[in-house]
Protein backbone atom coordinates (compact mmCIF):
# COMPACT_ATOMS: atom_id res chain seq x y z
CA UNK A 1 0.00 0.00 0.00
CA UNK A 2 1.78 3.62 -0.89
CA UNK A 3 1.62 5.65 1.68
CA UNK A 4 0.36 9.48 1.50
CA UNK A 5 2.73 12.29 1.74
CA UNK A 6 1.28 15.57 2.00
CA UNK A 7 3.32 18.86 2.99
CA UNK A 8 1.28 21.14 5.22
CA UNK A 9 2.56 24.08 3.43
CA UNK A 10 2.46 27.84 5.27
CA UNK A 11 -0.39 28.30 7.86
CA UNK A 12 -2.17 30.78 5.73
CA UNK A 13 -3.21 29.27 2.26
CA UNK A 14 -5.12 32.16 0.97
CA UNK A 15 -6.48 30.13 -2.07
CA UNK A 16 -7.78 27.63 0.63
CA UNK A 17 -8.79 30.24 2.38
CA UNK A 18 -11.13 32.06 -0.60
CA UNK A 19 -12.89 28.01 -1.22
CA UNK A 20 -13.60 27.62 2.40
CA UNK A 21 -15.05 31.41 2.72
CA UNK A 22 -17.36 30.37 -0.25
CA UNK A 23 -19.20 27.74 2.10
CA UNK A 24 -19.49 30.44 5.00
CA UNK A 25 -21.80 32.80 1.82
CA UNK A 26 -25.48 31.19 3.08
CA UNK A 27 -24.73 31.76 6.73
CA UNK A 28 -22.72 35.43 5.84
CA UNK A 29 -25.62 37.18 8.28
CA UNK A 30 -24.72 34.67 11.13
CA UNK A 31 -21.18 35.30 10.57
CA UNK A 32 -21.20 38.58 10.40
CA UNK A 33 -22.90 39.08 13.52
CA UNK A 34 -20.34 36.75 15.14
CA UNK A 35 -17.25 39.46 14.36
CA UNK A 36 -19.75 42.00 16.09
CA UNK A 37 -19.87 39.77 19.23
CA UNK A 38 -15.49 39.05 18.22
CA UNK A 39 -15.11 42.86 18.31
CA UNK A 40 -17.35 43.07 21.33
CA UNK A 41 -15.43 40.71 23.29
CA UNK A 42 -12.08 42.32 22.31
CA UNK A 43 -13.18 45.04 23.64
CA UNK A 44 -15.09 43.98 27.41
CA UNK A 45 -12.24 42.16 28.42
CA UNK A 46 -9.54 45.21 29.34
CA UNK A 47 -12.69 47.18 30.61
CA UNK A 48 -12.14 45.42 33.82
CA UNK A 49 -8.50 46.31 34.63
CA UNK A 50 -9.66 50.20 33.77
CA UNK A 51 -12.14 50.09 36.32
CA UNK A 52 -10.45 48.35 39.45
CA UNK A 53 -7.74 50.99 38.61
CA UNK A 54 -10.48 53.57 38.78
CA UNK A 55 -11.42 52.10 42.19
CA UNK A 56 -8.17 51.70 43.70
CA UNK A 57 -6.74 55.42 43.43
CA UNK A 58 -10.37 57.49 43.15
CA UNK A 59 -12.87 55.52 45.92
CA UNK A 60 -10.58 53.14 48.35
CA UNK A 61 -7.92 55.82 48.52
CA UNK A 62 -10.87 58.20 49.25
CA UNK A 63 -12.28 55.42 51.96
CA UNK A 64 -15.60 56.08 49.67
CA UNK A 65 -17.58 52.45 50.68
CA UNK A 66 -20.46 53.15 48.61
CA UNK A 67 -19.32 54.25 45.61
CA UNK A 68 -16.61 51.21 45.60
CA UNK A 69 -19.70 48.94 45.75
CA UNK A 70 -21.50 50.46 42.92
CA UNK A 71 -17.89 50.00 41.36
CA UNK A 72 -18.14 46.47 42.14
CA UNK A 73 -21.70 46.00 41.17
CA UNK A 74 -20.75 47.66 37.58
CA UNK A 75 -17.55 44.96 37.50
CA UNK A 76 -20.07 42.03 38.30
CA UNK A 77 -22.24 43.31 35.81
CA UNK A 78 -20.21 43.67 33.47
CA UNK A 79 -18.60 40.02 34.15
CA UNK A 80 -22.11 38.89 33.38
CA UNK A 81 -22.51 40.47 29.98
CA UNK A 82 -18.93 39.14 28.96
CA UNK A 83 -20.00 35.89 29.74
CA UNK A 84 -23.19 36.25 27.85
CA UNK A 85 -21.42 37.03 24.86
CA UNK A 86 -19.10 34.80 24.98
CA UNK A 87 -21.64 32.08 25.54
CA UNK A 88 -23.49 33.09 22.15
CA UNK A 89 -20.30 33.69 20.26
CA UNK A 90 -18.81 29.97 21.38
CA UNK A 91 -22.27 28.51 20.59
CA UNK A 92 -22.93 30.50 17.03
CA UNK A 93 -18.92 30.00 15.74
CA UNK A 94 -19.81 26.08 16.36
CA UNK A 95 -23.06 26.06 14.69
CA UNK A 96 -22.03 28.12 11.78
CA UNK A 97 -18.53 25.29 11.40
CA UNK A 98 -21.21 22.36 11.51
CA UNK A 99 -23.61 23.57 9.02
CA UNK A 100 -20.70 24.37 6.84
CA UNK A 101 -19.20 20.90 7.12
CA UNK A 102 -22.07 19.19 6.34
CA UNK A 103 -22.25 21.63 2.69
CA UNK A 104 -18.37 20.18 2.19
CA UNK A 105 -19.51 17.16 3.12
CA UNK A 106 -22.40 16.63 1.25
CA UNK A 107 -20.70 18.76 -1.87
CA UNK A 108 -17.65 15.99 -1.67
CA UNK A 109 -19.44 12.73 -1.36
CA UNK A 110 -21.50 14.05 -4.31
CA UNK A 111 -18.13 14.84 -6.05
CA UNK A 112 -16.86 11.09 -5.66
CA UNK A 113 -19.70 9.68 -7.04
CA UNK A 114 -19.34 11.22 -9.91
CA UNK A 115 -15.97 10.18 -10.80
CA UNK A 116 -15.28 7.51 -13.04
CA UNK A 117 -14.19 3.71 -11.32
CA UNK A 118 -10.81 4.61 -12.84
CA UNK A 119 -10.50 7.30 -9.81
CA UNK A 120 -11.19 4.35 -7.50
CA UNK A 121 -8.50 2.05 -9.22
CA UNK A 122 -5.89 4.55 -8.05
CA UNK A 123 -7.44 5.54 -5.35
CA UNK A 124 -7.32 3.82 -1.58
CA UNK A 125 -10.66 3.65 -0.27
CA UNK A 126 -9.63 4.36 2.90
CA UNK A 127 -7.60 7.64 1.57
CA UNK A 128 -11.31 8.86 0.31
CA UNK A 129 -12.88 8.04 3.84
CA UNK A 130 -10.00 10.15 5.52
CA UNK A 131 -11.42 12.77 3.09
CA UNK A 132 -14.85 12.10 3.70
CA UNK A 133 -14.96 11.78 7.26
CA UNK A 134 -12.06 12.85 9.62
CA UNK A 135 -10.67 15.90 7.30
CA UNK A 136 -13.75 17.29 6.91
CA UNK A 137 -14.14 16.99 10.52
CA UNK A 138 -10.86 18.91 11.34
CA UNK A 139 -12.53 21.80 9.44
CA UNK A 140 -15.27 21.77 12.62
CA UNK A 141 -12.75 22.95 15.06
CA UNK A 142 -11.49 24.98 12.86
CA UNK A 143 -14.33 27.06 12.81
CA UNK A 144 -15.35 26.74 16.44
CA UNK A 145 -11.55 26.63 18.08
CA UNK A 146 -9.61 28.09 15.46
CA UNK A 147 -10.22 31.11 13.34
CA UNK A 148 -13.08 33.19 15.51
CA UNK A 149 -11.00 32.40 18.58
CA UNK A 150 -7.81 33.32 17.43
CA UNK A 151 -8.85 36.39 16.02
CA UNK A 152 -10.91 37.18 19.39
CA UNK A 153 -6.90 36.98 21.27
CA UNK A 154 -5.64 39.19 18.25
CA UNK A 155 -8.13 41.69 18.80
CA UNK A 156 -7.75 41.29 22.83
CA UNK A 157 -3.96 42.07 22.11
CA UNK A 158 -4.29 45.13 20.36
CA UNK A 159 -7.19 46.73 22.77
CA UNK A 160 -4.86 45.94 25.77
CA UNK A 161 -2.09 46.70 24.38
CA UNK A 162 -3.54 50.20 23.52
CA UNK A 163 -4.96 50.99 27.12
CA UNK A 164 -1.63 49.92 28.50
CA UNK A 165 0.50 52.48 26.84
CA UNK A 166 -2.90 55.08 27.05
CA UNK A 167 -2.03 54.50 30.39
CA UNK A 168 1.65 54.48 31.35
CA UNK A 169 3.65 54.12 28.47
CA UNK A 170 6.70 53.36 30.41
CA UNK A 171 5.21 50.32 32.63
CA UNK A 172 3.78 49.23 28.92
CA UNK A 173 7.59 48.73 27.70
CA UNK A 174 8.31 47.04 30.86
CA UNK A 175 5.60 44.78 30.71
CA UNK A 176 6.83 44.14 26.97
CA UNK A 177 10.24 43.37 27.60
CA UNK A 178 9.82 39.78 27.36
CA UNK A 179 7.88 39.69 24.68
CA UNK A 180 11.07 39.08 22.40
CA UNK A 181 11.54 35.39 24.11
CA UNK A 182 8.08 34.88 23.63
CA UNK A 183 7.91 35.85 20.13
CA UNK A 184 10.90 33.54 19.43
CA UNK A 185 9.98 30.28 21.44
CA UNK A 186 5.94 30.67 19.98
CA UNK A 187 8.20 30.76 16.61
CA UNK A 188 9.95 27.73 17.22
CA UNK A 189 7.08 25.77 18.81
CA UNK A 190 4.86 26.68 15.76
CA UNK A 191 7.35 25.46 13.58
CA UNK A 192 8.23 22.20 14.96
CA UNK A 193 3.75 21.16 15.87
CA UNK A 194 3.29 22.01 12.23
CA UNK A 195 5.66 19.08 11.13
CA UNK A 196 4.43 17.17 14.27
CA UNK A 197 0.86 17.23 13.46
CA UNK A 198 1.44 17.18 9.41
CA UNK A 199 3.11 13.60 10.06
CA UNK A 200 -0.20 12.92 12.47
CA UNK A 201 -2.27 13.30 9.34
CA UNK A 202 -0.40 11.53 7.24
CA UNK A 203 -0.11 8.38 9.70
CA UNK A 204 -4.21 8.69 10.23
CA UNK A 205 -4.52 8.68 6.56
CA UNK A 206 -2.28 5.51 6.22
CA UNK A 207 -4.09 4.11 9.14
CA UNK A 208 -7.45 4.22 7.71
CA UNK A 209 -6.37 2.92 4.23
CA UNK A 210 -4.43 0.10 5.57
CA UNK A 211 -7.57 -1.25 8.27
CA UNK A 212 -9.98 -0.39 5.26
CA UNK A 213 -8.48 -2.48 3.23
CA UNK A 214 -7.24 -5.05 5.31
CA UNK A 215 -10.40 -6.09 7.08
CA UNK A 216 -12.09 -5.84 3.60
CA UNK A 217 -9.14 -8.65 2.14
CA UNK A 218 -9.16 -10.71 5.52
CA UNK A 219 -10.16 -13.65 4.36
CA UNK A 220 -7.22 -13.23 1.45
CA UNK A 221 -5.00 -12.57 4.45
CA UNK A 222 -6.22 -15.57 6.75
CA UNK A 223 -6.50 -18.25 3.59
CA UNK A 224 -2.43 -17.60 2.72
CA UNK A 225 -1.49 -17.44 6.79
CA UNK A 226 -0.32 -13.80 6.91
CA UNK A 227 -2.26 -12.99 9.67
CA UNK A 228 1.53 -11.67 11.12
CA UNK A 229 3.11 -10.44 8.32
CA UNK A 230 -0.01 -8.08 8.07
CA UNK A 231 -0.05 -7.16 11.72
CA UNK A 232 3.53 -6.56 11.65
CA UNK A 233 3.28 -3.82 8.84
CA UNK A 234 -0.03 -2.54 11.24
CA UNK A 235 1.56 -1.80 14.13
CA UNK A 236 3.85 -0.29 11.98
CA UNK A 237 2.01 1.95 10.71
CA UNK A 238 0.25 2.30 14.35
CA UNK A 239 3.68 3.23 15.81
CA UNK A 240 4.34 6.17 13.23
CA UNK A 241 0.96 7.36 14.13
CA UNK A 242 2.05 7.27 18.06
CA UNK A 243 5.07 8.65 17.62
CA UNK A 244 4.10 11.43 15.63
CA UNK A 245 1.64 12.22 18.54
CA UNK A 246 4.05 12.14 20.65
CA UNK A 247 6.00 14.39 19.16
CA UNK A 248 3.55 16.89 19.51
CA UNK A 249 2.68 16.11 22.93
CA UNK A 250 6.55 16.62 23.56
CA UNK A 251 6.54 20.19 22.20
CA UNK A 252 3.41 21.34 24.25
CA UNK A 253 4.96 19.92 27.41
CA UNK A 254 8.19 21.98 26.78
CA UNK A 255 6.21 25.48 25.27
CA UNK A 256 3.38 25.92 27.98
CA UNK A 257 6.08 25.63 30.92
CA UNK A 258 8.46 27.96 29.07
CA UNK A 259 5.51 30.52 28.26
CA UNK A 260 4.63 30.58 32.02
CA UNK A 261 8.24 31.12 33.10
CA UNK A 262 8.73 34.35 30.63
CA UNK A 263 4.49 35.60 31.18
CA UNK A 264 5.98 35.32 35.26
CA UNK A 265 9.25 37.62 34.55
CA UNK A 266 7.56 40.20 32.37
CA UNK A 267 4.86 40.10 35.97
CA UNK A 268 8.07 40.47 38.18
CA UNK A 269 9.75 43.35 35.95
CA UNK A 270 6.62 44.92 36.15
CA UNK A 271 6.24 44.85 39.94
CA UNK A 272 9.77 45.83 40.48
CA UNK A 273 9.67 48.56 38.62
CA UNK A 274 5.82 49.46 38.88
CA UNK A 275 6.15 49.37 43.10
CA UNK A 276 9.76 51.98 43.19
CA UNK A 277 7.63 53.85 40.69
CA UNK A 278 4.24 54.17 42.91
CA UNK A 279 6.79 54.92 45.81
CA UNK A 280 8.00 58.02 44.22
CA UNK A 281 4.18 58.79 43.16
CA UNK A 282 5.06 62.34 43.25
CA UNK A 283 8.21 61.93 40.62
CA UNK A 284 6.79 59.09 38.30
CA UNK A 285 2.48 59.14 39.27
CA UNK A 286 2.46 55.80 38.93
CA UNK A 287 -0.32 54.86 41.60
CA UNK A 288 -1.31 51.86 42.98
CA UNK A 289 -4.38 51.25 40.77
CA UNK A 290 -2.07 51.93 38.24
CA UNK A 291 0.72 49.21 38.47
CA UNK A 292 -2.78 46.52 39.45
CA UNK A 293 -4.42 47.58 36.52
CA UNK A 294 -1.22 46.41 35.06
CA UNK A 295 -0.45 43.58 36.72
CA UNK A 296 -4.15 42.35 35.01
CA UNK A 297 -3.06 43.73 31.89
CA UNK A 298 -0.09 41.43 31.77
CA UNK A 299 -1.64 38.49 32.84
CA UNK A 300 -4.48 39.35 30.17
CA UNK A 301 -1.94 39.64 27.33
CA UNK A 302 -0.15 36.76 27.60
CA UNK A 303 -2.88 34.18 27.73
CA UNK A 304 -4.26 34.91 24.49
CA UNK A 305 -0.56 34.60 22.84
CA UNK A 306 -0.65 30.79 25.05
CA UNK A 307 -4.07 30.18 23.36
CA UNK A 308 -2.91 31.43 20.06
CA UNK A 309 0.15 29.10 20.26
CA UNK A 310 -2.26 26.52 21.39
CA UNK A 311 -5.27 27.01 18.89
CA UNK A 312 -2.33 27.08 15.54
CA UNK A 313 -1.96 23.44 15.36
CA UNK A 314 -6.09 23.57 15.20
CA UNK A 315 -5.06 25.64 12.40
CA UNK A 316 -2.61 24.22 10.86
CA UNK A 317 -4.94 20.98 10.58
CA UNK A 318 -7.31 22.46 9.10
CA UNK A 319 -5.01 23.77 6.63
CA UNK A 320 -3.88 20.46 5.77
CA UNK A 321 -7.15 18.95 5.40
CA UNK A 322 -8.93 21.93 3.30
CA UNK A 323 -5.94 21.96 0.92
CA UNK A 324 -6.57 18.16 0.88
CA UNK A 325 -10.46 18.51 0.63
CA UNK A 326 -10.54 21.74 -2.10
CA UNK A 327 -7.42 19.51 -3.98
CA UNK A 328 -10.07 16.90 -4.18
CA UNK A 329 -12.95 18.97 -5.12
CA UNK A 330 -10.88 20.76 -7.79
CA UNK A 331 -9.96 17.08 -9.37
CA UNK A 332 -12.51 16.72 -12.64
CA UNK A 333 -10.03 14.55 -15.02
CA UNK A 334 -11.56 11.67 -13.84
CA UNK A 335 -15.37 13.21 -13.07
CA UNK A 336 -17.85 12.04 -16.11
CA UNK A 337 -19.37 14.66 -18.19
CA UNK A 338 -22.50 14.00 -18.17
CA UNK A 339 -25.07 15.08 -21.50
CA UNK A 340 -28.42 15.96 -21.86
CA UNK A 341 -30.59 13.43 -24.08
CA UNK A 342 -32.64 11.75 -22.41
CA UNK A 343 -35.17 9.66 -24.55
CA UNK A 344 -38.52 8.34 -23.18
CA UNK A 345 -37.77 4.67 -25.30
CA UNK A 346 -34.63 3.31 -25.52
CA UNK A 347 -35.21 -0.11 -28.59
CA UNK A 348 -31.98 -1.04 -27.58
CA UNK A 349 -29.35 -0.68 -30.60
CA UNK A 350 -26.00 -0.87 -29.52
CA UNK A 351 -22.94 -0.28 -31.91
CA UNK A 352 -19.12 -0.01 -30.87
CA UNK A 353 -17.05 1.94 -33.98
CA UNK A 354 -13.27 1.27 -34.15
CA UNK A 355 -12.96 1.85 -30.46
CA UNK A 356 -9.70 1.33 -28.80
CA UNK A 357 -9.10 1.83 -24.60
CA UNK A 358 -6.31 1.27 -22.13
CA UNK A 359 -6.58 1.59 -18.60
CA UNK A 360 -3.32 2.61 -18.16
CA UNK A 361 -2.94 5.41 -20.89
CA UNK A 362 -0.44 2.50 -22.67
CA UNK A 363 -1.37 -0.84 -23.55
CA UNK A 364 -4.57 -0.89 -24.63
CA UNK A 365 -7.29 -3.70 -23.51
CA UNK A 366 -9.54 -3.17 -26.16
CA UNK A 367 -7.81 -2.53 -29.97
CA UNK A 368 -10.29 -1.28 -32.79
CA UNK A 369 -13.29 -2.93 -32.02
CA UNK A 370 -15.90 -3.15 -34.19
CA UNK A 371 -19.61 -4.59 -32.62
CA UNK A 372 -23.28 -3.95 -33.93
CA UNK A 373 -25.94 -5.29 -31.90
CA UNK A 374 -29.93 -5.09 -33.15
CA UNK A 375 -32.69 -4.35 -31.11
CA UNK A 376 -33.66 -7.33 -28.78
CA UNK A 377 -30.69 -9.30 -30.15
CA UNK A 378 -28.41 -11.70 -28.08
CA UNK A 379 -24.32 -11.47 -28.11
CA UNK A 380 -22.28 -13.59 -26.03
CA UNK A 381 -18.84 -12.72 -25.82
CA UNK A 382 -15.85 -14.95 -25.23
CA UNK A 383 -12.52 -15.37 -24.48
CA UNK A 384 -9.41 -15.93 -22.48
CA UNK A 385 -8.95 -13.75 -19.45
CA UNK A 386 -7.93 -10.43 -20.16
CA UNK A 387 -9.20 -10.81 -23.89
CA UNK A 388 -11.40 -7.45 -22.90
CA UNK A 389 -14.93 -8.60 -22.73
CA UNK A 390 -15.78 -7.02 -19.36
CA UNK A 391 -13.71 -3.93 -20.49
CA UNK A 392 -16.69 -3.88 -23.18
CA UNK A 393 -19.46 -3.71 -20.39
CA UNK A 394 -17.44 -0.82 -18.25
CA UNK A 395 -17.42 1.50 -21.84
CA UNK A 396 -20.93 0.54 -22.66
CA UNK A 397 -21.80 1.96 -19.08
CA UNK A 398 -19.47 4.75 -18.72
CA UNK A 399 -17.53 3.51 -16.31
CA UNK A 400 -14.23 4.22 -17.90
CA UNK A 401 -14.39 6.47 -21.05
CA UNK A 402 -12.44 5.47 -24.46
CA UNK A 403 -9.32 6.61 -25.68
CA UNK A 404 -10.42 6.32 -29.50
CA UNK A 405 -13.64 5.63 -31.48
CA UNK A 406 -17.35 6.17 -30.39
CA UNK A 407 -20.08 4.24 -28.60
CA UNK A 408 -23.71 4.36 -29.97
CA UNK A 409 -26.97 3.48 -27.90
CA UNK A 410 -29.67 4.00 -30.56
CA UNK A 411 -27.51 6.22 -33.03
CA UNK A 412 -26.67 8.73 -30.07
CA UNK A 413 -23.44 8.31 -28.82
CA UNK A 414 -23.28 7.35 -25.69
CA UNK A 415 -21.45 10.60 -24.50
CA UNK A 416 -24.76 12.89 -25.44
CA UNK A 417 -26.84 10.90 -23.13
CA UNK A 418 -27.87 12.11 -19.19
CA UNK A 419 -25.81 9.22 -17.14
CA UNK A 420 -28.25 8.50 -15.18
CA UNK A 421 -31.12 7.70 -18.28
CA UNK A 422 -28.00 5.55 -20.22
CA UNK A 423 -27.46 3.46 -17.04
CA UNK A 424 -31.29 3.05 -15.72
CA UNK A 425 -31.37 1.56 -19.18
CA UNK A 426 -28.61 -0.64 -19.15
CA UNK A 427 -29.60 -4.21 -16.59
CA UNK A 428 -26.28 -5.05 -15.19
CA UNK A 429 -25.57 -8.10 -13.05
CA UNK A 430 -22.04 -9.26 -12.64
CA UNK A 431 -20.54 -12.36 -11.26
CA UNK A 432 -19.29 -10.94 -7.59
CA UNK A 433 -22.70 -9.91 -6.25
CA UNK A 434 -22.50 -6.66 -3.64
CA UNK A 435 -25.43 -6.21 -1.24
CA UNK A 436 -25.78 -3.27 1.65
CA UNK A 437 -25.80 -4.58 5.58
CA UNK A 438 -29.37 -3.22 4.86
CA UNK A 439 -32.95 -4.72 3.91
CA UNK A 440 -33.86 -6.92 0.49
CA UNK A 441 -36.03 -3.39 -0.34
CA UNK A 442 -33.04 -0.92 0.11
CA UNK A 443 -30.50 -3.01 -1.54
CA UNK A 444 -33.01 -3.57 -4.81
CA UNK A 445 -34.05 0.00 -4.54
CA UNK A 446 -30.47 1.89 -3.65
CA UNK A 447 -33.07 4.18 -2.00
CA UNK A 448 -35.18 5.46 -5.04
CA UNK A 449 -38.29 6.37 -3.62
CA UNK A 450 -39.95 5.98 -7.58
CA UNK A 451 -39.63 2.37 -7.13
CA UNK A 452 -42.42 0.31 -5.34
CA UNK A 453 -42.54 -2.70 -3.84
CA UNK A 454 -45.12 -3.69 -6.57
CA UNK A 455 -42.16 -3.06 -9.18
CA UNK A 456 -40.15 -5.65 -6.83
CA UNK A 457 -42.71 -7.89 -6.21
CA UNK A 458 -43.25 -8.03 -10.16
CA UNK A 459 -39.45 -8.29 -11.58
CA UNK A 460 -39.28 -10.97 -8.04
CA UNK A 461 -41.94 -12.95 -10.17
CA UNK A 462 -40.14 -12.93 -13.44
CA UNK A 463 -36.57 -13.69 -12.37
CA UNK A 464 -37.96 -16.64 -10.07
CA UNK A 465 -37.09 -15.45 -6.68
CA UNK A 466 -40.49 -14.27 -5.17
CA UNK A 467 -40.94 -18.10 -3.49
CA UNK A 468 -37.28 -17.64 -1.30
CA UNK A 469 -38.29 -13.74 -0.47
CA UNK A 470 -41.36 -14.70 0.73
CA UNK A 471 -40.21 -17.54 2.96
CA UNK A 472 -37.78 -14.82 4.79
CA UNK A 473 -38.54 -13.42 8.19
CA UNK A 474 -39.94 -9.81 7.64
CA UNK A 475 -39.88 -10.59 3.25
CA UNK A 476 -38.90 -7.25 2.01
CA UNK A 477 -37.73 -5.66 5.31
CA UNK A 478 -35.53 -8.87 6.16
CA UNK A 479 -31.74 -7.82 6.77
CA UNK A 480 -29.00 -9.30 4.09
CA UNK A 481 -26.10 -8.22 6.77
CA UNK A 482 -22.95 -7.10 4.73
CA UNK A 483 -22.39 -8.27 1.65
CA UNK A 484 -25.27 -10.52 1.60
CA UNK A 485 -23.55 -12.62 4.52
CA UNK A 486 -26.62 -14.15 5.30
CA UNK A 487 -27.77 -15.61 1.76
CA UNK A 488 -26.84 -18.35 -0.66
CA UNK A 489 -24.84 -17.19 -4.02
CA UNK A 490 -27.80 -18.43 -5.65
CA UNK A 491 -29.83 -15.86 -3.58
CA UNK A 492 -27.77 -13.26 -4.08
CA UNK A 493 -27.23 -13.46 -7.75
CA UNK A 494 -31.20 -13.66 -7.74
CA UNK A 495 -31.70 -10.61 -5.99
CA UNK A 496 -28.66 -9.25 -8.78
CA UNK A 497 -31.41 -9.95 -11.12
CA UNK A 498 -34.25 -8.00 -9.13
CA UNK A 499 -32.21 -5.29 -8.96
CA UNK A 500 -31.08 -5.31 -13.05
CA UNK A 501 -35.07 -5.96 -13.65
CA UNK A 502 -37.07 -3.80 -11.71
CA UNK A 503 -36.24 -0.62 -14.40
CA UNK A 504 -37.45 -2.82 -16.85
CA UNK A 505 -34.49 -1.85 -19.11
CA UNK A 506 -33.61 -2.50 -23.01
CA UNK A 507 -30.23 -3.74 -22.56
CA UNK A 508 -29.18 -6.29 -19.96
CA UNK A 509 -25.31 -7.16 -19.32
CA UNK A 510 -24.62 -10.20 -17.78
CA UNK A 511 -21.16 -10.43 -16.96
CA UNK A 512 -20.15 -14.17 -15.64
CA UNK A 513 -23.61 -14.85 -14.02
CA UNK A 514 -23.40 -18.15 -13.91
CA UNK A 515 -19.84 -18.81 -13.36
CA UNK A 516 -19.74 -19.17 -9.40
CA UNK A 517 -22.90 -21.30 -8.65
CA UNK A 518 -23.46 -25.14 -8.46
CA UNK A 519 -25.02 -26.61 -11.28
CA UNK A 520 -28.98 -27.15 -9.79
CA UNK A 521 -28.29 -23.16 -8.86
CA UNK A 522 -27.48 -22.68 -12.18
CA UNK A 523 -30.48 -24.12 -13.54
CA UNK A 524 -32.88 -21.98 -11.75
CA UNK A 525 -30.20 -19.00 -12.80
CA UNK A 526 -30.60 -20.39 -16.29
CA UNK A 527 -34.58 -20.13 -16.51
CA UNK A 528 -33.96 -16.39 -14.82
CA UNK A 529 -32.02 -15.50 -17.41
CA UNK A 530 -34.07 -16.64 -20.09
CA UNK A 531 -37.16 -14.96 -18.77
CA UNK A 532 -34.69 -11.95 -18.31
CA UNK A 533 -33.72 -11.71 -21.68
CA UNK A 534 -37.01 -11.79 -23.47
CA UNK A 535 -37.75 -8.60 -25.70
CA UNK A 536 -34.40 -7.28 -24.65
CA UNK A 537 -31.33 -6.65 -26.25
CA UNK A 538 -28.36 -8.70 -24.69
CA UNK A 539 -24.94 -9.10 -23.81
CA UNK A 540 -23.84 -12.39 -22.31
CA UNK A 541 -20.54 -12.87 -21.10
CA UNK A 542 -19.99 -16.40 -19.88
CA UNK A 543 -16.36 -18.98 -19.79
CA UNK A 544 -19.38 -21.92 -19.51
CA UNK A 545 -19.94 -21.88 -23.14
CA UNK A 546 -23.31 -23.97 -22.40
CA UNK A 547 -24.83 -20.93 -21.66
CA UNK A 548 -24.62 -19.05 -24.77
CA UNK A 549 -25.12 -22.14 -27.67
CA UNK A 550 -28.31 -20.44 -28.33
CA UNK A 551 -26.97 -16.84 -28.61
CA UNK A 552 -27.58 -14.92 -31.86
CA UNK A 553 -23.97 -14.01 -32.49
CA UNK A 554 -20.91 -15.16 -30.76
CA UNK A 555 -17.80 -12.96 -30.94
CA UNK A 556 -14.44 -14.88 -29.63
CA UNK A 557 -12.19 -11.96 -28.27
CA UNK A 558 -8.43 -12.73 -27.69
CA UNK A 559 -5.84 -9.71 -26.90
CA UNK A 560 -8.60 -6.95 -27.28
CA UNK A 561 -9.29 -7.84 -31.12
CA UNK A 562 -12.51 -9.59 -32.05
CA UNK A 563 -11.03 -12.55 -34.15
CA UNK A 564 -14.30 -14.82 -34.64
CA UNK A 565 -18.28 -13.60 -34.84
CA UNK A 566 -21.16 -16.12 -35.65
CA UNK A 567 -23.88 -18.71 -34.42
CA UNK A 568 -22.59 -21.49 -32.31
CA UNK A 569 -22.68 -24.20 -35.03
CA UNK A 570 -20.62 -21.33 -37.49
CA UNK A 571 -17.87 -21.32 -34.88
CA UNK A 572 -17.30 -25.18 -34.82
CA UNK A 573 -17.92 -25.41 -38.21
CA UNK A 574 -15.06 -22.96 -38.68
CA UNK A 575 -12.60 -24.96 -36.35
CA UNK A 576 -10.65 -21.63 -35.35
CA UNK A 577 -10.69 -20.57 -31.86
CA UNK A 578 -13.84 -21.11 -30.61
CA UNK A 579 -13.71 -24.51 -31.31
CA UNK A 580 -10.50 -24.89 -29.21
CA UNK A 581 -12.23 -23.34 -26.60
CA UNK A 582 -15.24 -25.40 -26.92
CA UNK A 583 -13.03 -28.82 -27.00
CA UNK A 584 -11.17 -27.28 -23.83
CA UNK A 585 -13.84 -27.42 -21.96
CA UNK A 586 -15.33 -30.58 -22.62
CA UNK A 587 -12.14 -32.21 -22.78
CA UNK A 588 -12.31 -33.81 -26.67
CA UNK A 589 -8.62 -32.49 -26.37
CA UNK A 590 -6.43 -35.22 -27.50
Amino acid sequence: MEKEKVSSGNIIDWKVVKRILEFIRPYRGQFSFLIVLTVLLGVLTPVRPLLIQYTLDKHVAAGEYWSMVYVMILILGLLVLQSGVQYVHTYLSGRIGQYVIHDIRVKLYSHIVKLRLKFFDKTPIGRLVTRTISDVETLADVFSEGLAAMAGDLLQIIFILGFMFYMDWRLALVSLSTIPLMILSTYVFKEKIKVAFNDVRNAVSNLNSFVQEHLTGMSIVQMFGSEKKEFGKFKEINKEHRDAHLRSVLYYSIYFPVAEVIAAMGIGLLVWYGAKSAINFEQTGITIGTLTAFIMFIQMFFRPIRMIADRYNTLQMGVVSSSRIISLLDDNTDVVTNGTHNPDHVTGSVSFNHVWFAYNEQDYVLKDVNLEIKPGETIALVGATGAGKSSIINLLNRFYEINRGEIKVDGVDIKDYDIAALRKNIGVVLQDVFLFSDSIRNNITLGNPGVTDDMILHAADLVGARRFIDRLPGGLDYNVMERGSTLSVGQRQLLSFIRAMVYDPKILVLDEATSSVDSETEEMIQEAISKMMTGRTSIVIAHRLSTIQRADKILVLEKGEIRESGTHEDLLGADGLYAQLHKMQYKEVV
